[in-house]
């Protein structure tokens, strides 16, 4: 009954209407739209002569143009589709502007003949309107330029595609002609050389020059620069890095890609604008001690082992074990020449202990162990790493009692660094090892870079360690920055650096249209490369063909959990299909995010980031989500990690470097006191392009293509139809069948409502 009560309630709430009934907007509408109709008629019929003269008179044979345009917008009128003018005004503007010119075509011929009495000797065919379209100057160009405009704005996609194709090819064509040409009056110059030289005394004079020498180590105290002065034939022009980094000794080493890049000054900052570490000793003055602790705690429970190595390193130190052996004694009665056996004291057989066989410890036994040997050490957890690799060894991490901190700075310094440096521009120093080795990643090998880890662990740390290491070593002409920051505060540091190509974002709408927009300028690149014959950056750059070289983009986004709750339908296939496509395009992502769950780390993100990063995590599972195995939660925090390079199987534990507030200021100061000079805002081509990129395209819904496949597959198409089949609501059902209408896929016909009938045809 209750239920029955319900729906008699509801049934009563509802308006009654039928099939039969008219809107009241409607009947006035074709009432008022009848009467003007019938006085339009009444004075036409009642001043047909002096209306027809003055409309013959101003638009001549164009008067049927006016007449068309004139049916159209009654037609309009009364299907109440003047709205529809708004929506596509610059198509009807299009339209306007092409009849204009039609008009103006007519107004250049005065034929000899009459229509309906009316000569058309003094006149043209388009009448006085036509005539002054057409003008008295310039008429072909005037005339040309309206159908121009006018096909621009009906047809604004396929002229902007027709446009970029005509001025290819006519690039393509014209450019070796200008290298021909600039060619030979560069030799007839350098052939007139002689005859100048004995007319004009003064430039006999020979200038003197020094030979190119080594960087000494003491430039280290100087801002590094290139020069404008243009390189020799057959030779280009290279960035320096930082110190030796700046080198280029290719006799035992193989140099970075060389292309020819454009006359900037590129002037880098000086190492000193770095803080240097404090000097101290990672070693422990416990360590022998710590050493016969692990040795007499594994050999109490039946381990035998042997500690062969020590690495102190800045949080932990490894003691590198070599596991010993089971052996396996069998005991033998001793017995005297007659065979009998031996008798003691007691009266009891004599025997010995006998080795039967011997073999290794397995490992299992050792890393089964960890606890009881954190118990034996006094130290809150270990990590064993089992074994080292290269070695044949089992790699037992105690913490130190106290830390050290890795500085950006120590890296650099270290060896490691400029030989990564002297091949790539995307070189990242990342801390140092377990044993105090300098650990230095490449970007364009990585080629993207997965970050997790709890809440204060190091992650934003170390994100401003590879900014600040990637300003401090490369130009803005080599290497552009996108920077998302949800969380307003942490990455605002490097606003107003010449190296972004748009301010840091922090909205999440604006960092979704950001990916956008990176993966269009993916597309356009794997274009450009299509024409020149390339397959990545590196052979673009060097092709000849090349003009301007392209640069590197990093994408670096601190929160990635933030983007995946608010937009995962669009960030999710946005971040993958950049990270699957874009290596070879030198674009490269560093994501971040302190929430390790598969609903943000989903397996489609990992599957595409090879390289990963691990900070301190509460639980096992929060380590299998992020690196697919167990160890991070073992880790002190405070930038201690785990990395897993492109090339290992096994993460490996890195203590992360650090770099202070003043450190990045500094780095700020001097990339905004350069740009001042060197890289103002209005010479900044790539920021312009890229902000330049089709707003249609990216303000596109990411299920359009879904909705044209629905169109051609259904009978029938509606607003319905999309929220039902898509799972989505009202509101983008309608934005997207708006969409549809501005694409022209249908016709609108009644209500929005209603179903459309798809025609056939492609799209």
């Amino acid at each position: 009954m209750a239920g029955r009560a319900t729906k008699q309630s509801k049934s009563r709430s509802r308006p009654k209407t039928t099939g039969e009934s008219t809107p009241q907007f409607v009947l006035s509408r074709r009432f008022l739209g009848a009467v003007l109709v019938a006085l339009a008629l009444a004075v036409f019929l009642f001043l047909r002569d002096v209306i027809g003269e003055a409309i013959f008179a101003a638009f001549g044979l164009g008067f049927i143009i006016v007449i068309i345009w004139g049916l159209v917008l009654a037609w309009m009128f009364f299907r109440n589709k003047l709205g529809k003018i708004k929506r596509k005004w610059h198509k009807w503007l299009g339209a306007l502007l092409i009849s204009a010119s039609l008009l103006g075509v007519m107004g250049l011929y005065h034929p000899s003949i009459s229509i309906a009495g009316a000569s058309l000797e003094d006149k043209t065919l388009g009448g006085v309107v036509g005539d002054s379209i057409a003008g008295p100057s310039f008429v072909w160009a005037r005339l040309l330029g309206i159908v121009l405009v006018g096909m621009i704005l009906f047809f604004p996609v396929r002229s902007l595609k027709l446009t970029k194709k005509t001025s290819r090819s006519f690039w393509q064509k014209v450019r070796p002609q200008i290298i021909d040409f600039s060619d030979g009056f560069r030799s007839k110059i350098s052939n007139a050389g002689p005859w100048l030289s004995s007319k004009v005394p003064f430039l006999n004079h020979q200038v003197k020059t020094r030979s190119p020498q080594k960087t000494p180590k003491s430039a280290l105290k100087k801002p590094i620069a290139i020069s404008d002065e243009p390189a020799p034939t057959g030779t280009q022009q290279i960035l320096p890095g930082f110190g030796e980094a700046a080198t280029r000794e290719t006799d035992d080493q193989s140099p970075m890609e060389e292309v020819f890049l454009p006359s900037i000054d590129r002037e880098l900052p000086p190492l000193e604008i770095l803080d240097e570490a404090p000097q101290s000793s990672f070693a422990q003055a416990n360590d022998e001690e710590r050493a016969r602790l692990i040795e007499d705690a594994l050999g109490s429970y039946g381990v035998e082992v042997k500690v062969l190595q020590i690495n102190p390193g800045p949080s932990v130190t490894q003691f590198g074990v070599e596991p010993g052996w089971v052996r396996k004694y069998k005991k033998i009665v001793e017995k005297d020449q007659n065979g009998k056996p031996l008798l003691d004291k007691n009266g009891n057989p004599k025997f010995h202990m006998e080795e039967v066989s011997k073999t290794r410890v397995k490992v299992d036994r050792i890393t089964a162990l960890a606890n009881d040997l954190a118990l034996a050490l006094a130290v809150s957890d270990i990590r064993i790493e089992a074994p080292v690799p290269g070695k044949a060894l089992v790699g037992i991490e105690v913490p130190n009692v106290s830390t050290a901190t890795v500085t950006l700075r120590n890296v650099i310094e270290s060896p490691v660094f400029p030989k990564i440096a002297n091949k790539s521009r995307l070189a990242v120093a990342l801390g140092q090892g377990a044993g105090g080795e300098a650990v230095v990643g490449d970007l364009a090998k990585m080629p993207h870079l997965l970050i997790a880890g709890a809440t204060g662990s190091g992650k934003t740390v170390c994100l401003n360690c590879i900014v600040s290491c990637l300003l401090s070593q490369t130009s803005p002409v080599d290497v552009r920055l996108v920077l998302i920051d949800p969380k307003r505060v942490e990455m605002v540091t490097f606003s107003g650096v010449p190296h972004l190509i748009t301010p840091v974002i922090v909205d999440v709408d604006k960092a979704v249209e950001a990916l956008r927009r990176v993966a269009m300028e993916m597309d356009r690149r794997y274009r450009a490369f299509a024409d020149v014959g390339a397959r990545n950056i590196e052979t673009y750059n060097r092709s000849p063909k090349v003009s301007e070289p392209l640069s590197y983009i990093v994408v670096i986004i601190d929160e990635l959990a933030d983007l995946m709750m608010t937009a995962p339908d669009v960030a999710e296939p946005l971040i993958c299909r950049i990270a699957q496509l874009a290596r070879a395009t030198g674009i490269h992502l560093v994501v971040a995010t302190q929430r390790p769950s598969v609903d943000v780390i989903t397996g489609l993100i990992k599957a595409n980031f090879p390289t990963r990063i691990s900070f301190a995590v509460v639980s096992g599972i929060d380590s299998r989500t992020i690196l697919d195995t167990m160890g991070a939660e073992k880790l002190l925090g405070r930038g201690d990690m785990l990395y897993i390079p492109p090339e290992a199987s096994k993460p490996r534990r890195i203590r992360g470097c650090f770099v202070s507030d003043d450190e990045m200021d500094r780095i700020v100061k001097f990339w905004k006191e350069w740009a001042v000079k060197h890289f103002p805002p209005e010479n900044d081509r790539v920021a312009q392009d890229f902000i330049a990129l089709s707003i249609q395209q990216i303000d596109a819904d990411p299920f359009m293509q879904k909705a044209r496949e629905l169109y051609h597959e259904s009978s029938s198409f509606s607003i319905s139809l999309l929220q039902r089949k898509l799972h989505i609501g009202y509101q983008r059902a309608a934005r997207i069948m708006e969409q549809l209408e501005e694409e022209g896929l249908f016709e609108e016909e009644g209500d929005e409502d209603e179903f459309r009938n798809p025609w056939e045809g492609e799209l």
